[in-house]
């Protein structure tokens, strides 16, 4: 029995993702001072490795502060208003890559923020704490926004003045969809203002919708993805769901043969799917796919 390998064209990078690889890509190229990354490019250690020797340096915000007259590209999760400040001050050119959808949501918090000051009320950010992009969301409001990573956080929470609420545009939609029921139904019952922003980006609802018929379609899968991505365990579970036969690698060194290999020394599978998260590059899930083709053709 042959083994299929299938690839999913639509996984891998999202658009803003990819804008920003492109275009540190064709900085690197023409580079005759170093470039310079505010944090990894992506939450992808073979990709990063990739860009690395390449050229590019990616640094953290305490090296940041110490650069003079340097050229530093800001990646697709957007950063807080305090970064645009250092770099004015320290003569540092910013390379803004900033996913435009993010860009929006930026705008669109600090001037709601400043709605619910005159009204006295609250900003709300369902997000992952510490995650770059709600870094750069929560600067927009002064770090004064009350940040909420799951269903259960807001259910303590005084809801008795007009609340705003925003997503990451990364997470989960089911958990978004019943933290905007609670505080809604919260703000309701206090005779107080509430206003829900869907800012979930609708390309990561189709990715996980796509994902769904692909698990099916699959006897196993093999989701890649970089361990530090929020994006690639929420994209995983939803594999995991649909599909117990889903296992997950970070590179091809980690596929095991006996994952593959039934008690009777047959391949386990007719067919696996290879999918990823929207932070794993497409060569990557190639490399992944070549080297469970060689690996079921040994057993």
């Amino acid at each position: 029995m042959s083994t299929t390998v299938t690839i999913d064209r639509n996984s891998g990078f999202c658009f803003g993702v990819t804008r920003a690889i492109e275009e540190a890509q064709r900085r690197l190229s023409a580079m005759k001072s170093p470039l310079y990354c505010l944090g990894e490019i992506v939450h992808n250690n073979e990709e990063v490795r990739r860009l690395e020797d390449a050229g590019l340096r990616v640094i953290d915000n305490q090296t940041f502060s110490t650069l003079r007259n340097a050229q530093v590209l800001i990646r697709a999760h957007g950063e807080p208003p305090q970064t645009y400040q250092k770099a004015q001050e320290n003569h540092i050119e910013l390379i803004d890559a900033t996913c435009p959808i993010v860009l929006k949501l930026q705008q669109r918090i600090k001037a709601g923020y400043e709605q619910m000051m005159q009204m006295g009320g609250q900003v709300l950010i369902y997000g992952k704490p510490g995650h770059a992009e709600v870094i750069g969301l929560n600067g927009q409001t002064g770090n004064r926004a009350h940040v909420v990573s799951s269903p259960e956080d807001v259910q303590t929470m005084d809801f008795s003045v007009p609340t705003l609420l925003y997503s990451q545009t990364t997470m989960n939609t089911g958990n978004y969809s019943q933290i905007v029921d609670f505080v809604r139904a919260a703000c309701h019952q206090n005779g107080v203002y509430f206003k829900a922003v869907n800012s979930i980006c609708k390309s990561m609802s189709r990715r996980a919708e796509q994902l769904e018929e692909f698990a099916k379609a699959n006897q196993g899968v093999v989701f890649v993805s970089g361990r530090q991505s929020s994006n690639g365990r929420y994209l995983y579970e939803i594999c995991r769901k649909f599909n117990g036969n889903t296992f997950f690698v970070s590179s091809p060194d980690e596929l095991r043969p006996e994952d593959f290999t039934a008690p009777d020394g047959k391949p386990r599978f007719n067919s696996i799917g290879v999918c990823g998260a929207t932070s794993t590059p497409m060569w990557l899930m190639e490399s992944v796919a070549r080297r469970i083709n060689t690996l079921t053709e040994c057993i």
